[in-house]
């Protein structure tokens, strides 16, 4: 049975992008959500292995919503992957300070993406 994965993005053109490279693995079922503030809402009505959240949208930014997931306990161990246009040292480290299990700067490549997926799925069964 395929995971469930929330994507997270606020640019309908890079939320299909995502979702696509994720479904075409057969491995993933993806809900998507426009803003962070639906993710909030979303949450506690899926069980996702996984979210991918953009850092810069309206209302709940990605830093917000990674703060808030790694706070809950459903989600405490569930990867994070934080996408971002911005790929200054700044976001990175705020991301990952936050929570995240990692960081991708945009434009990325689908492998790109699933091999940061399959690297922080690999991390996140360490935390006990």
């Amino acid at each position: 049975m395929p995971d469930k994965v929330l994507v997270v993005e606020d640019s309908r053109a890079m939320r299909v992008f995502v979702s696509s490279i994720l479904e075409a693995t057969g491995n993933y079922v993806v809900q998507e959500v426009d803003n962070g503030f639906d993710a909030l809402r979303a949450l506690p009505r899926g069980d996702f292995a996984l979210i991918v959240t953009d850092v810069n949208m309206p209302d709940v930014s990605g830093i917000e919503l990674t703060k808030f997931v790694r706070g809950n306990a459903k989600y405490r161990d569930t990867p994070i992957i934080v996408i971002s246009t911005d790929s200054a040292q700044t976001d990175t480290k705020r991301a990952l300070e936050a929570g995240a299990s990692a960081f991708l700067a945009k434009p990325f490549t689908a492998q790109e993406l699933l091999d940061v997926i399959e690297q922080a799925r690999k991390g996140s069964g360490d935390h006990g």
